[in-house]
């Protein structure tokens, strides 16, 4: 028995186009509706000039040891306590009109040291105070 017929022929395979169209479409549209297009105005800005005064006088550095040891200015200061450190700091900041103090404290210390200067800072009047840092290497 012969099923396949002689009398047909192969039927030719086709793609059909439409539903890879409709796909398409819907990713085209998904895209153009997710897409935000930002539009920046540009303002055009005539930015004020002003020249940076010099400093009046080099600010006070403070340095804090390992060990809780404290030296202003690089003379070492007599005691640990923070009324020892504030009463080095009004001595250091009479005459000054708004003083910096620098503190340049050791990786190593406590931080109960670094507060103990800045409690000692705010005793002697001080407002402005900096951290020194290294850089990494």
């Amino acid at each position: 028995m012969n099923f396949r017929g002689e009398g047909r022929g192969r039927d030719e395979v086709e793609i059909n186009l439409i539903p890879l169209i409709d796909v398409l479409l819907v990713i085209l549209i998904f895209l153009a509706a997710t897409t935000s297009f930002a539009h920046f105005t540009r303002l055009k800005i005539t930015l004020p000039q002003a020249a940076a005064e010099q400093q009046e006088s080099t600010p006070l550095e403070i340095a804090v040891s390992q060990d809780g040891h404290y030296a202003l200015n690089g003379t070492l200061i007599d005691g640990s306590t923070t009324a020892d450190i504030a009463r080095a700091l009004v001595q250091a900041v009479q005459g000054k009109s708004s003083p910096v103090l620098v503190i340049n404290a050791d990786a190593q210390s406590t931080h109960q040291s670094v507060v103990n200067v800045m409690e000692a800072a705010r005793q002697a009047g001080i407002e402005r105070l900096n951290f020194a840092a290294q850089t990494a290497q």
